[in-house]
């Protein structure tokens, strides 16, 4: 695979300029000669850019090739080019949130007080800067738990980078106020490592092996190294190892509970974040009613997935009741119609104009789990909750029968 170079430039390709411009079309052409030669090589690639922008200084797509250098240089871990295209760009642009923390990040990793400054005031704005775009942004519960999601593993990545530049400066306790807020946002071997090191800095063994205790709970690959180090401050500190393994089962504690702390807050926005079982779930209805799918347990549920976009929906709905006829007085029997419309507003008039029964339920996410990549999908759950037909598409003069007899084959199972 030829590095990043096809997608770069495919994303630096220039728009037919207009014939009476033919110094536009020269530097088109230059580009293109440019990362053509540089072949494989991501050296070549970033040479090639930058001679470019030398050769071209008031290039019209400055702003797009620094860019393109900037993301080559964060996959290379090439830190003097990200903090120098990162400055500049942020200089134009301080909305950025990963050039903004890959800049702050590159500045600790410099070592020194001056660019620990630097990588501080970046990563308080980016917190704020977060935080921000949190409030401006709406959408469905499954969004917005998303969102939560994310903005708190992007605040966590904020406060560590905070944390360690606090600490370049000699601001122990200010570095570890900040490490702890990181960690309760999104508990981190990393960010576990750091504050296991604070504290042992500032003479806090207990809290240094407790953390260190996490980060031996969340890591699985490089256990031994923070074993040695944990081994070491509580050797110092009850000058033995005994003990130290219940101090380990103690991190393992911490680590579910704080796992369990977490789902629980993003279920309380999103009831369906992290479940993993379909009759686990719960839809939501057109006048947000819930229905908890366990509630259906012992019965043969089948769910119709279908959008008001689909035209082979619309052909199979009457099929679709002429089963649900079939077996209205069968308690044993559910019949749900899924929809998987992203917007919603337009379900409930869609059902009007059509004369479609209202009984309709959001798919909210479960589309996604089960793995439905074209609609209409009919799928079947027998009475132990095992999913055991999955119809694609349907064939017209035989769909009735076809779903009929494999509802009766689950009603037996």
């Amino acid at each position: 695979m030829r590095f990043v170079l096809t997608l770069w430039a495919l994303s630096l390709a220039w728009a037919q300029p207009p014939a009476a411009q033919p110094p536009v079309e020269d530097e088109q052409q230059v580009l293109r000669q440019a990362l053509g030669e540089a072949g494989n090589s991501p050296v070549e690639f970033l040479r090639a850019l930058e001679g470019h922008l030398k050769k071209f200084p008031k290039s019209t797509r400055r702003d797009e090739i620094e860019r393109a250098i900037l993301k080559s240089s964060i996959q290379a871990a090439d830190r003097k080019r990200i903090i120098d295209y990162g400055e500049r760009l942020l200089k134009k642009d301080r909305s950025d949130a990963p050039i903004m923390l890959a800049v702050a990040e590159a500045l600790v990793e410099q070592g020194d007080k001056p660019s620990a400054q630097r990588a501080a005031v970046y990563a308080e704005q980016l917190v704020d800067n977060l935080k921000i775009a949190a409030k401006e942004k709406q959408g469905s519960a499954r969004e917005q738990a998303k969102l939560l999601a994310d903005l708190n593993e992007s605040l966590a990545k904020a406060d560590l980078v905070w944390a360690r530049a606090l600490d370049l400066q000699g601001q122990s306790a200010a570095a570890i106020e900040k490490a702890e807020a990181s960690f309760r946002l999104d508990p981190d071997v990393e960010t576990a490592r750091f504050l296991g090191r604070g504290y042992a800095k500032l003479n806090r063994p207990a809290d240094a092996v407790a953390r260190f205790a996490d980060a031996f709970a969340l890591d699985s690959e490089d256990r031994d190294k923070i074993r040695q180090e944990m081994g070491e401050v509580y050797q110092k500190w009850k000058g033995s190892s005994t003990g130290l393994g219940d101090e380990v089962l103690k991190g393992f504690d911490r680590a579910s509970k704080a796992g369990d702390v977490r789902r629980t807050a993003l279920r309380q926005v999103d009831p369906n974040y992290g479940v993993e079982d379909p009759l686990d779930f719960t839809l939501s209805g057109l006048t947000n009613e819930k229905l908890h799918l366990k509630s259906l347990k012992g019965k043969v549920v089948v769910l119709d997935f279908w959008a008001t976009w689909c035209g082979p929906c619309r052909a199979q709905q009457p099929l679709y009741e002429q089963v649900k006829e079939r077996y209205k007085q069968n308690a044993k029997v559910v019949f749900l119609n899924l929809n998987t419309d992203e917007e919603r507003a337009g379900v409930k008039p869609f059902l009007e104009a059509n004369k479609w029964a209202k009984t309709v339920w959001f798919d909210d996410g479960l589309s996604n789990l089960l793995k439905v990549n074209s609609i209409p999908t009919t799928m079947i759950f027998n009475t132990r909750g095992e999913l055991v037909s999955r119809m694609n598409g349907f064939i017209a003069d035989r769909f009735v029968d076809m779903l009929a007899e494999r509802i009766e084959q689950a009603l037996v199972e």
